[in-house]
């Protein structure tokens, strides 16, 4: 069996799971989330705990049933407790706003940068330089920070631009005169 698929998860007191063939939908506090389980893979629920089963035991039959046990503990986790992601942003002049729904960024090009955010997403700013992504699914919230993230990396000669909090950008040297 798959170390992982095996494991079982356990469902806080204010999560709610329900299960109609293979689409799962689970929510809690922070938000609703559903998935469709993949064909070869089922799924239980005990009690307080939900229990992954999968038919066969293919390489691809393990695969899908690691993945989906993973993929639903996350979904318990993000709707129970959320995810969150921080970004920063360096560079002299360079900052962000939020309004309504879109992120307006203004990062040293000639015209600001428009971003609008998706449903169950809530980004925040503090002191114009500090952004803080949440939101019960994974996914979206990563995917929503690389995008964010995209529009100025880290430069190496002086550092500017958008990063993760605690991410080490290797610096580099300039040209010498000589």
């Amino acid at each position: 069996m798959s170390r992982i698929g095996k494991q079982p998860i356990a469902i806080p007191p204010k999560v709610k799971v329900e299960v109609k063939g293979q689409s799962v939908l689970i929510e809690g506090p922070k938000g609703k989330l559903g998935w469709e389980l993949p064909k070869r893979t089922g799924l239980k629920v005990d009690k307080n705990q939900i229990v992954i089963s999968r038919e066969g035991d293919d390489p691809q039959a393990k695969a899908l049933h690691g993945l989906s046990r993973a993929l639903i503990n996350n979904m318990v986790k993000g709707v129970s407790d959320g995810f969150v992601k921080k970004l920063e942003i360096q560079g002299v002049g360079f900052k962000a706003a939020v309004q309504g729904k879109v992120v307006n960024l203004n990062l040293g090009f000639s015209h600001p940068i428009n971003y609008s955010i998706p449903e169950q997403v809530k980004v925040t700013v503090e002191d114009n330089t500090k952004l803080t992504i949440e939101g019960p699914d994974k996914a979206m919230v990563g995917k929503v920070a690389a995008e964010i993230r995209g529009f100025y990396p880290p430069e190496p000669y002086k550092g500017k631009g958008v990063r993760y909090v605690g991410e080490h950008v290797q610096r580099k040297e300039g040209k010498t005169v000589q």
